[in-house]
């Protein structure tokens, strides 16, 4: 394999808890709100699955079932997808829906996963070339800045900009053809068997790994130096 392509969300970083998610959009707000009513909200969000980047909703509304699946084609859509998940729990502020939203696309939400940076740093020494290919509903490309991992991809291939989304193997083409690359010698890394596997249509090798918290899995990106050359 001679370029690299990874999933953002589960794969190169993990966003926040939902508790951390939920104070820190609490604490922007200034809204009050007592312990146990903070408590008692972040299991609700949990359940709902409001946490974009979080656990999936094990059930989704019938009102939503239908942008649910294209909510990555676009930035309307995605919003509009996880404010409704969100707005299935009673929160204090209405607009607390939107702020949490907001809070999720922000660099403090988001954390790298402890061998992110060596990995990248690594594939950039060796002249191996990287693209981030994410179903997402917003501009990933601060977080990448903020933590200092910006310098090592060569191309951002989003879903909401280009109106396609995993596993349809045209947004892995874009980003090939944006490196230069011939798919059959580019290794798809991520965390979604259906998502990230939809690289394999186009020739692509795939590598999986587990989406866990940034704690349970310090080395889970490091397999991916001895599959490139």
């Amino acid at each position: 394999m001679t370029a690299v392509l990874f999933d953002f969300s589960g794969t190169l970083f993990r966003v926040e808890s939902t508790d951390s998610w939920l104070r820190g959009a609490v604490a922007d707000a200034g809204v009050p709100f007592t312990e146990a009513e903070l408590t008692a909200a972040v299991r609700a969000l949990e359940v709902v699955g409001a946490l974009p980047g979080g656990g999936g909703p094990a059930r989704v509304p019938a009102e939503l079932a239908g942008s649910w699946l294209i909510r990555d084609q676009s930035a309307a859509l995605h919003r509009a997808a996880y404010t409704g998940l969100s707005r299935q729990v009673t929160l204090p502020d209405p607009a607390l829906h939107d702020a949490l939203y907001d809070r999720h696309t922000t660099p403090a939400a988001w954390t790298p996963y402890p061998d992110a940076v060596e990995v990248l740093r690594t594939l950039r020494e060796r002249g191996i070339p990287v693209g981030v290919v994410s179903n997402i509903g917003w501009d990933l490309r601060p977080v990448f800045r903020e933590h200092g991992l910006d310098r090592y991809i060569d191309a951002y291939v989003l879903s909401y900009e280009h109106g396609i989304q995993k596993p349809d193997r045209r947004l892995f083409a874009i980003a090939c053809e944006a490196l230069g690359a011939d798919p059959r010698r580019t290794l798809m890394v991520g965390d979604n068997r259906r998502a990230d596997g939809g690289a394999s249509a186009l020739g692509c090798g795939v590598h999986f790994v587990d989406h866990l918290p940034v704690t349970d899995r310090p080395d889970g990106l490091r397999p991916v130096l001895g599959l490139v050359s």
